[in-house]
């Protein structure tokens, strides 16, 4: 995969998904691995699993990364990853709902739990990923939904968040109008504008965390940089509750 090699968050983004490459090179599923030949796939497909370095159909790919019910799902994760990443960078994953899915496939697999260098290519990926779609015009991916990736995968949005703070420059600015304009909705009735997949996660608790950044962080960011007035003004309703928020006189109508 070639990637702007000439911006350092691609250069980045390509060594970390050399990483992957390197760091599970050889792997394969458990031996005794299995799965509904009805409803995932053939006995000549799995087999495929547990033969290393193997370049899966994409059709075979989704199956394997959207499927629950693996025996060792972060074993069979190893397995896909080096293929697997750079078919989402790509945008090439087609996921049935959100990409946040993909997050749920890598927070199934307790990716976070492997050993130290398994573990640190994951991160890094990750990392390299968000920042990649934050600075690259060109990126495959609109941040939001890899922020939603990356939030699902770790069970947190604090880094994720933190590095947008860093990320001063007008391309930034704008991918953070393009999430929030994105999110509003969602988020003026109350839910997360993604699915939380992982029993692990709070969703709850990532929606106050989401809110608060946005009306702080973000609602002066968005004003300085020139966002529209009627997008600011539904992230400044974020702040008001029950009839305050409905009445507001910029209340956009939305139906739930």
């Amino acid at each position: 995969m070639h990637l702007a090699d000439h911006r350092p968050s691609g250069r980045r983004l390509a060594d970390a998904l050399d990483g992957l490459a390197v760091t599970f090179r050889g792997m394969t599923a458990r031996p005794d691995e299995h799965n509904c030949d009805c409803h995932w796939g053939s006995a000549e497909e799995l087999a495929l699993l547990k033969t290393p370095d193997v370049e899966l159909e994409p059709d075979l790919l989704r199956r394997t990364w959207q499927a629950v019910d693996w025996t060792d799902h972060g074993a069979v994760l190893r397995r896909i990853l080096p293929q697997f990443a750079p078919v989402l960078v790509a945008g090439r994953a087609d996921p049935l709902f959100g990409l946040e899915e993909a997050g749920y496939s890598l927070a199934r697999g307790h990716w976070q739990r492997w050993p130290d260098d398994h573990a640190g290519a994951v991160r890094e990926f990750l990392h390299a990923w968000w920042v990649q779609s934050l600075t690259d015009p060109d990126a495959a991916v609109p941040a939001h939904q890899v922020l939603a990736l990356c939030a699902e995968a770790s069970g947190t949005l604090g880094p994720w968040l933190a590095e947008w703070e860093r990320q001063t420059g007008p391309l930034g600015d704008r991918r953070l109008a393009e999430a929030a304009a994105e999110w509003e909705y969602e988020l003026l009735g109350d839910s997360l504008p993604w699915y939380v997949h992982w029993y692990e996660n709070d969703e709850e608790e990532m929606r106050a965390e989401l809110v608060a950044w946005l009306l702080g962080h973000a609602a002066a960011r968005l004003r300085e940089s020139g966002a529209p007035a009627e997008l600011r003004h539904r992230i400044r309703l974020l702040g008001l509750t029950g009839d305050d928020r409905y009445t507001d006189p910029h209340w956009p109508g939305h139906r739930y």
